[in-house]
C-alpha cells in the first residue's frame, strides 16, 4: 500500500474538483464496514457522522450489497416513466404502509432529499391552489434554488446565490403563538399551501421542539386548510428511535419526505402522502429520469428488511441512551459543553464559552480536527457551527462506541485546557 496516498489524492482533487465543494477532512476513504471507515493509507476511523445521516444501518451492509449486486445484474436503469418495474412498486407499497396515517397513501420517488422537498411543494401548491410555503428558523431543506430559499443559514448555503424563490415565509420554531401572530402580521393563513417542518432540526443544530408543539401545529394547519409536510430526510429511518420522528407526537402529516438512510447511501428519496393529494396532480406532472432507479429501490427494500430482521429500532434506542448518558457526564465535567440537543440516537451537544455562554465555534472546529486526526469522524452543525452532532450507525459495537467516546473526551480535555 502506497504511503502518503492521501496527500497525492489531495493534490489531484485540487486540480480536478472545484474548491466550492468543501471537505471536513482530506482523508480519502477507500472502504467501510458497519461503523468503521478505512482510508487509502490504511488508517481506520470510527464513524460518528454516518454520511451525514445516510448510513443508519452501517456501511456496506452485506444484505444491501447483495441486493444491489443482484439487481444490477438484472437491470440498472430504463426510467420508470418509460417502462415501470417491480422494485419501485414494492418499495412504494412498503413505505405507504410504514409511514404514519391510517388512510390511503401514494408515493413518488426522486433522486435527492432536496428534490423530494421541491416535489412536496409542487403537490401542495397544485392541490391547494395557494402560493405560500411556511418554513422555520434554523431549518434546512436542501441546496436547490427553492430549498436553499427554505433553508435558514446563509453561509455556506445561500451566500451570493440570490435572488431567491418567492412566496417562502419563515417563522420561529417551537412557538405556535408566533405562528398565530405570523398569520396576523405577515401573511393570511388562507394563502398558505403548506407548512414544512423537520421534526428534529438537523443542520440547524439538532433542535427538538417542546412536547406539545407539533400536535398544536397540526391543528393550526388543519383548521386553516394548510397541508402539513414533515421533512424526515435526516430524522427518519429509525434515527430517533422511531421509524419516523413524527411518531413521537402521533403525527399523521399530509405528506412526508424521506431520503438519506432510506437506501443506505444510494441516491433515493421519496414523497409519501395522502393518495388524494398525490393523485391530484396531472399525469406527467411529477417524475424524473432517475427517480426510483431499480438498483436504488432494491437497496432500500433490503434496508427495510434489515430493520425488520435485525432489530435496528431497538439498537437505535439503546444507542440513544448511551449517547445521552455520556453527553450528560461531559456537561457536568466540562464548562465548554452547554445545552444537550436531539432525541434518541440523533444527539448533539453545544459548545459554549464564557459567562455569557457564547457559541464556541472556533473550539468546535478544533475538536473536529482533533478527532479526525485521532481516528474519529465527527461533524458540527448549527447556525454558529458549534453543535457537535452524532449520527453513528446503529450497528456500532460497544467497543467502537467507547473508543469513539474516549477520543471525543480527550479532545474536549485538550480544548478545555487551552
Amino acid at each position: 500500500m502506497s504511503e502518503g496516498l492521501n496527500q497525492q489524492l489531495t493534490e489531484r482533487r485540487k486540480q480536478a474538483i472545484t474548491s466550492a465543494v468543501g471537505n471536513v477532512s482530506m482523508k480519502f476513504v477507500k472502504s467501510g464496514a458497519g461503523a468503521l471507515l478505512v482510508d487509502v493509507d490504511g488508517r481506520q476511523y470510527i464513524d460518528f457522522a454516518g454520511g451525514i445521516g445516510a448510513m443508519n444501518i452501517g456501511h456496506s451492509h452485506p444484505k444491501v450489497v447483495a441486493a444491489i449486486k443482484e439487481q444490477a445484474e438484472l437491470l440498472t436503469h430504463c426510467c420508470f416513466m418509460v417502462n415501470p418495474y417491480e422494485t419501485a412498486v414494492a418499495l412504494a407499497e412498503r413505505l405507504c404502509q410504514l409511514t404514519p396515517g391510517d388512510f390511503p397513501k401514494k408515493a413518488v420517488f426522486l433522486n435527492s432529499g432536496a428534490e423530494a422537498v421541491e416535489n412536496a411543494v409542487k403537490v401542495a401548491r397544485y392541490t391547494t391552489k395557494r402560493p405560500a410555503i411556511v418554513v422555520f428558523d434554523n431549518g434546512y431543506h436542501g441546496r436547490t434554488l427553492l430549498t436553499m430559499t427554505m433553508t435558514t443559514k446563509v453561509k455556506p448555503f445561500k451566500l451570493g446565490f440570490g435572488p431567491f424563490a418567492p412566496e417562502v415565509y419563515r417563522v420561529a420554531f417551537g412557538d405556535t403563538q408566533a405562528l398565530h401572530e405570523f398569520f396576523l402580521t405577515q401573511i393570511n393563513a388562507e394563502s398558505v399551501a403548506a407548512v414544512i417542518a423537520e421534526p428534529v432540526q438537523g443542520e440547524g443544530g439538532f433542535n427538538a421542539p417542546p412536547a406539545g408543539y407539533f400536535p398544536e401545529l397540526a391543528k393550526i394547519c388543519s383548521d386553516n386548510g394548510i397541508l402539513l409536510v414533515m421533512d424526515e430526510i435526516q430524522s427518519g429511518m429509525g434515527r430517533t428511535g422511531k421509524m419516523f420522528a413524527s411518531e413521537h407526537w402521533d403525527l399523521t402529516p399530509d405528506m412526508m419526505v424521506v431520503g438519506k438512510s432510506l437506501a443506505a447511501g444510494m441516491p433515493l428519496a421519496a414523497v409519501v402522502g395522502r393518495a388524494d393529494l398525490m393523485d391530484g396532480v396531472h399525469v406527467g406532472g411529477l417524475g424524473g429520469t432517475y427517480g426510483g432507479n431499480p438498483v436504488a429501490c432494491a437497496a432500500a427494500l433490503a434496508v427495510l428488511d434489515v430493520f425488520e430482521t435485525e432489530g435496528l429500532l431497538e439498537k437505535s434506542v439503546a444507542l440513544g441512551e448511551k449517547l445521552d448518558t455520556r453527553f450528560k457526564s461531559w456537561q457536568e465535567k466540562f464548562s465548554l459543553v452547554g445545552e444537550l440537543r436531539g432525541i434518541g440516537a440523533m444527539r448533539g451537544f453545544e459548545l459554549v464559552k464564557g459567562a455569557d455562554k457564547v457559541p464556541a465555534s472556533e473550539e468546535a472546529s478544533k475538536l473536529v480536527a482533533y478527532c479526525h486526526e485521532n481516528g474519529l469522524v465527527i461533524l458540527v452543525t448549527g447556525i454558529y457551527g458549534n453543535v457537535v452532532r452524532c449520527l453513528a450507525p446503529f450497528v456500532i459495537t460497544d467497543d467502537q462506541l467507547e473508543k469513539g467516546f474516549s477520543i471525543l473526551e480527550a479532545g474536549l480535555e485538550k480544548i478545555h485546557t487551552q
